[in-house]
This record gives structure tokens, sequence and C-alpha cells, in this order.
């Protein structure tokens, strides 16, 4: 094997023959004053709903032209909720207070359905496109050169100026990451390139000015196998601290030992939502834990929060990808890494590869105003 095969397979990340992948892009923008008194005909306080009809509207605009795309599996949000995607081998859509989860099967779910209370004002409204198909990520460029197209168009027909929406493309790559040891014995290469780079390959530009960012979720249940290897006092006002405290270094310890340095301990019961950020924001808004990451910048270090009165159901192990981890490969390595730290994490736990899960979702998303 020549040297630059070698350095290449290095940067290689090989994950298990069934890991799945998702796609979906999200174009947002603010619902204005000047909006609605275009469509003034289809807008009045005279209506117990008032703003049923202007939401109808758009969303049939927005459905007619996915259609002449043929892209089927779409959504028209205008409910302020934040769009979460996940894989699930049925259909079914979970909202909360903050959220709208949607669950499907990118080979066999399709569905297009608006999501508004026609008696209030959304200060946002969101167009979700969900991609579907067998092979996503080698369609991705074309899946967004297709929403590219709707959205254009959806601009138009409303009048809208383009530089006022809002486009971002999430993809992520799921696995077990003991799956070997539950029988899965095929494996699939990945060099895990950045968005813009893979793109530009299937002759898919991307504006100059976009963000991009790159990082990993793992997710640990908690057992009582877990429970036991700490002393927990029942009686005690923080009786999860010493739980915490341990997870907490043994994650600080595995993560440094692989040279990473950008990441986060969540077991506050909150679901974390990463983003681009100028600044490192950390901060909690309602059910949310939002972590706010510049990649740019150096390392912010490894912080935890948690909640010492409460058990949390599982705990989320993030790491951000910084530049140093882009080699001219991808982010291969940098998966890796991250796969290297949380062996180690598995064997100080004393995980059973064969009974019990270590979820790794590998995401990658770009944003821009469109």
């Amino acid at each position: 094997m020549s040297i630059i095969r070698k350095r290449s397979a290095a940067h290689k990340a090989y994950l298990p023959g069934n890991v799945r992948d998702n796609q979906y892009i999200l174009a947002e923008f603010t619902l204005t004053d000047e909006m609605l008194q275009r469509f003034s005909g289809k807008y009045s306080d005279l209506k117990p709903q008032k703003y049923y009809d202007f939401y109808q509207q758009l969303s049939t605009i927005f459905f007619q032209l996915t259609e002449d795309v043929e892209l089927k599996n779409c959504q028209f949000i205008a409910n302020d909720k934040l769009a979460r995607v996940r894989f699930s081998q049925e259909m079914h859509q979970w909202q909360t207070n903050q959220q709208i989860l949607f669950y499907y099967n990118p080979e066999s779910h399709q569905l297009k359905k608006s999501f508004f209370d026609g008696s209030k004002r959304a200060n946002k409204i969101c167009l979700l496109f969900l991609a579907t198909g067998s092979e996503i990520r080698v369609n991705a460029a074309r899946f967004h050169s297709r929403v590219s197209q709707v959205v254009q168009k959806f601009c138009e027909k409303i009048q809208l100026d383009k530089s006022d929406m809002r486009l971002r493309d999430h993809q992520h790559l799921t696995y077990d990451l003991f799956a070997k040891n539950k029988g899965c014995t095929t494996t699939q290469p990945h060099k895990l390139r950045e968005i813009k780079k893979r793109y530009a390959s299937q002759d898919v530009q991307l504006p100059t000015y976009h963000s991009a960012m790159s990082y990993a979720v793992v997710t640990l249940n908690i057992s009582n196998k877990l429970l036991q290897q700490v002393e927990i006092d029942s009686h005690s006002q923080d009786p999860y601290n010493p739980l915490y405290t341990y997870l907490t270094d043994i994650f600080t310890m595995a993560a440094k030992h692989y040279n990473l340095n950008n990441g986060a301990l969540i077991a506050n019961g909150l679901v974390p939502i990463v983003r681009y950020s100028i600044h490192e924001i950390v901060s909690r808004v309602g059910e949310l834990q939002m972590l706010g990451y510049n990649p740019e910048q150096s390392p912010c270090g490894i912080i935890s929060k948690w909640r010492a009165g409460e058990l949390a159901d599982s705990i989320h192990f993030i790491f951000v990808a910084t530049p140093e981890n882009n080699s001219e490969y991808g982010f291969g390595q940098f998966l890796n890494q991250i796969e290297q730290a949380m062996q180690l994490m598995a064997v100080e736990l004393e995980i059973e590869p064969s009974k019990e899960e270590l979820m790794v979702r590998f995401h990658q998303h770009i944003a821009y105003n469109f």
C-alpha cells in the first residue's frame, strides 16, 4: 500500500454496517407585519382563528412547490417549536412545549402535514424537508439542491426577500458503538468529509458565507449496575452527586487521554442542543440545554451539567470538532478518537458490550442566509 493510501486509511472511520443516516433541512423566516399585510385577504381579526387561513395559504403554496420537484416528506411548522428528527420503524410525531419530534424511516415513510394554531401568531415559520430513500448520504447534495429550488420559488411566491430566509442542513450518522458485539459483522468506511467539500464534488456550491459545525453526541443509559459503582445516600439533598462526579471524572480522563478538549457532559434531564455561536453559550431554555460553540476559536474545555437531586435516565457526552479535527480527508480520525475515548470509558464503567448500548450520533450541520 502506498504512503498516500495508508494515510487515507488512517483517516477513515469504520462504522457498523447497520449504521443509520439521516438528513433534514430547515428553511426558516420571521413572520412580519408586512407579510401579513400582503396576505390581508387571508387574515382577519374578526375570526376566532384569525391566522388559520393565512397559514393554510402558505402551506398550500409550499406543498404544491414540493410536488413539482417530487419531495415527498415535508412539513409546514408555524408554532415556534424546535423540530428534531430521529429514525424509527414507526412514523409518528410527538410534541412537547418546545419541540416537535419527527420519528420516521427514510426508506418507507412519506408525509406532508402542517403544524400550527390558527389563533396564535408565530414568531417564525419553518419549512421542514425530510430526506427519503436508501442512499441518504450519497444523495445529500442532490437533496439540498432540490430543496433550494423549492425555497427560492417559495420566496418568489410570497414576495419574501431571499436574504430573510435561513437555511439549515442537518445530517447525522447513528450507530451503537458495540454493534459488533451484538452480531453486526460488516463495516462501512467513512472519511466524513465536510459538507462543503462533499457538495462541491457533485457540483453543488454553497455560499461563501456560511457556518459549519461537526460534533458527536454519545448517549449512555443509566443502569442499576452503574448505580452500584458509587455510594448513593437516598436521604441526602444531593444523593446523585457522587454518581455525576464519578462520571465526569472518567469522561474528562478519557477525553483528555485522546486529546479531545472540546466537550460536555449533560446529565440534567434536558435535551442538549448544539449550535454555532460567535461566543460560547451554556444556558438552559426550558426543556433544552443550549450549547453554543464557535469551532474557529480555541477549545472551550470540558464542562458538566447535572442536577444532583435527580437521577437522569441517560447521560449525553458531547464532543465538538475544531479546525484541527478536520484533516484534508475529513473528520474520520476525530470520530475514531471519540470511539477510543468511549471504549476506555466503557472499560472503566464495566459496561457489558453484548448487553448494553453506547449510541453514537455524529452530526454535520451547515447554515446560511438564503
